[in-house]
């Protein structure tokens, strides 16, 4: 296909992007039925991003999303924002920021390819069906011309799909490796089934941990669709700005963030919620996928033993169950969870630096840096919590 026939185009509102024109692009396979594979980049989520001021001016993510056209038909499309710092990405490049202005350099703006505060992986590049190699190439490619005709240092993509990171390597990014934990079904009929893939010890103490969690002095409820009331987000919201406090400072999501999500997404959630006598004390946000459960925010008003393992662990364990999905992406980071039966598994992400000579310098950290990550994953693995295939256990 003759690439002079596409034009790309940059939006700073996804008002101007009708619904339809997007998903089609970022969620195709709605219309064989079904979900979304990805909620994150589904023209309802972004918008609420946008809508609820989590992006936008003050914040550091100034949207400037991604267009390609032909014929006035929307082909493809991209996630993009101009960032004024590095908060909110979950693939860390403080240090190079902070090497490139001691050299002199100005780090920011960059271009951020990504979805905002959300460190699950999902296509980047999203292409309608039929366009896909003449898609994928012109949004890179006006991603990076886009970046170097504006004199910006960087260009990042990130937590995109594997595939996406070899062609984009094979198009001259770099390529960044890093990992989390997910919990993968491997064909359990419940959760005893997963338990029983699970060495003695490990589900002694998986047994331990619920007892204790149960021992707060409530009970657990899982809500999604119509029954999620706007008392759950009230309460959800005082979670989420304790969470928030502690990590960042500030919560990046407004008030009115979960308000859009409410009424716009509330098939696509499940919100769990530790509550004694009506009244939540704890609560775990999920995001619901087409095979994928992605666990996202958690606070609480009380602190109680193991109250967070179980909301966010077992519980998204058992939904996914429920549910018939794959796996469980329990977020960013944390060691933790390998014992509660998540196993290391690598995400990707790309990059694309202006200054030749700092580039280099990155490459060869970035090379260094995949082969120690593809080293920790293969020693986390074994040391994960089930049971060798070889060993026949008893309780």
């Amino acid at each position: 296909m003759d690439h002079a026939q596409i034009k790309i185009q940059l939006l700073p509102s996804l008002t101007q992007i009708p619904a339809a024109e997007w998903d089609a692009c970022a969620c195709p396979e709605v219309a064989q039925g079904g979900r979304a594979r990805d909620p994150f980049t589904t023209h309802r989520f972004l918008l609420a991003l946008e809508q609820s001021g989590s992006v936008g001016p003050g914040t550091g993510w100034q949207p400037q999303y991604l267009t390609a056209y032909k014929d006035a038909q929307l082909i493809a499309c991209a996630p993009l924002y101009a960032k004024g710092h590095s908060q909110g990405e979950y693939v860390f490049d403080h240090n190079w920021a902070h090497a490139y202005e001691q050299a002199g350099g100005h780090y920011y703006p960059k271009l951020q390819m990504a979805v905002p505060f959300t460190p699950a992986t999902g296509r980047r590049f999203l292409v309608r069906p039929g366009f896909d190699g003449v898609g994928h190439s012109a949004l890179l490619q006006g991603a990076v011309q886009l970046a170097s005709q504006n004199n910006l240092s960087s260009l990042h993509i990130t937590f995109c799909t594997e595939d996406e990171a070899r062609l984009g390597e094979e198009m001259g990014l770099m390529r960044r490796s890093s990992q989390q934990f997910h919990w993968q079904n491997e064909g359990y009929s419940d959760f005893e089934g997963f338990m029983r893939a699970l060495s003695s010890r490990k589900r002694k103490n998986i047994r331990k941990e619920r007892m204790q969690a149960q021992c707060f002095g409530g009970e657990i409820n899982v809500y999604q669709g119509d029954r999620l009331q706007p008392a759950h987000w009230d309460a959800f919201w005082e979670f989420y700005q304790d969470t928030g406090a502690r990590k960042w400072g500030s919560p990046y999501l407004t008030r009115s963030f979960f308000d859009l999500l409410h009424r716009t997404m509330a098939d696509d959630v499940a919100l769990v919620l530790a509550e004694r006598n009506g009244r939540p004390v704890a609560g775990a946000l999920n995001f619901i996928g087409r095979d994928t459960l992605f666990g996202r925010y958690w606070g609480c008003t009380e602190h109680h033993p193991c109250l967070h393992f179980e909301l966010c662990y077992y519980q998204a364990i058992e939904l996914a169950l429920a549910l018939g999905l794959q796996r469980v992406e329990a977020g960013a980071q944390g060691e933790h969870k390998l014992a509660r039966g998540y196993l290391p598994r690598q995400t990707h992400s790309l990059h694309w630096i202006a200054d030749p000579g700092f580039a280099e310098a990155v490459g060869r950290y970035l090379e260094a840096e995949r082969a120690a990550v593809d080293e920790e994953i293969e020693i986390l693995t074994e040391y994960g919590p089930f049971r060798k295939a070889q060993v026949e256990e008893k309780e």
